[in-house]
């Protein structure tokens, strides 16, 4: 019977005791600090990452995973004997898939699919970890894969950040373009659906966003059974726990976990992001 290893990238924000405990890769992007390259929430953490940010002069920018990366997972995972299933950040926010597909091609005895998440963040972690925890009680390659496309279909992300500066300076900003231009002390709640940024809705105050958050994730899995959530954060605990504890209690959820958003992403969204990162069943 084949065995099965799950390697995704270091946008899931999955925690480390959970990547060890379903032996799973992880794959870093890179941010580009003026002439240094950093390997994300490697060479640079997301604490040092935003003390950072809070003086520079010159602002990071990021890119996919790289090539090279992918390679060396994939030859070590195969050399172990595993079938691999890459599940990854979204074709529409980073070419980090693009860099899968070429390393694919540069072990040509290994048996690997890769899947677009459509999403990041949690949203993704949740799939990949969907996938992994089918892998550990002995799942074919095609179940593994099945596992993260049920949950992509029930799952989804929604942040409320602080400012539009730093996605619509990244060119990430999608459909919430459209806040551009409004006034400067509403706070934008936007989602990734369908691989891209969206606009939910926009609200006066931050407390008011993170009411506003756990309300429309609350409407979304009314009547659900198995809620999980994550909530995610750039620079911002104490907000990030009081959203998680708050939600898990209104939605009964049977997993909460707890992440902090990556170097990658934080480049995008900006310090003061908090979002939470659900999944059920029907």
């Amino acid at each position: 019977m084949s065995k099965v290893a799950v390697v995704t990238d270091s946008t899931a924000y999955l925690p480390k005791d959970l990547v060890e405990k379903y032996n799973m890769t992880v794959v870093p992007l890179t941010v580009i600090w003026g002439e240094e390259t950093y390997r994300d929430d490697i060479d640079i953490t997301p604490t040092q990452f935003y003390t950072r940010l809070e003086t520079a002069d010159v602002m990071p920018t990021t890119s996919q995973a790289t090539i090279q990366d992918f390679k060396e997972a994939y030859e070590r995972l195969h050399s172990e004997g595993y079938e691999i299933l890459s599940v990854l950040i979204s074709s529409k926010l980073s070419g980090t898939i693009s860099s899968a597909e070429q390393a694919y091609k540069m072990v040509p005895d290994a048996t690997i699919e890769i899947f677009d998440s459509e999403t990041t963040a949690m949203a993704l972690g949740f799939q990949a970890l969907a996938a992994a925890r089918a892998a550990a009680e002995g799942a074919d390659l095609a179940a593994c894969k099945a596992a993260a496309a049920d949950v992509r279909s029930r799952s989804g992300v929604i942040f409320a950040v602080d400012t539009l500066e730093f996605l619509h300076r990244g060119g990430r900003i999608g459909g919430a373009s459209r806040f551009l231009g409004t006034a400067l002390k509403l706070k934008p709640l936007l989602e990734v659906t369908n691989g891209v940024i969206e606009p939910v809705d926009k609200v006066r105050t931050k407390r008011k966003a993170h009411e506003r958050l756990i309300e429309v994730i609350s409407e979304r899995v009314a009547g659900k059974k198995n809620i999980r959530l994550a909530t995610l954060h750039a620079n911002s605990s104490e907000d990030a726990n009081r959203v998680l504890d708050d939600a898990s209690a209104r939605m009964s959820a049977i997993e909460a976990i707890r992440s902090e958003v990556s170097p990658v992403i934080g480049t995008h969204v900006g310090p003061g992001t908090v979002g939470l990162a659900y999944t059920y069943e029907d």
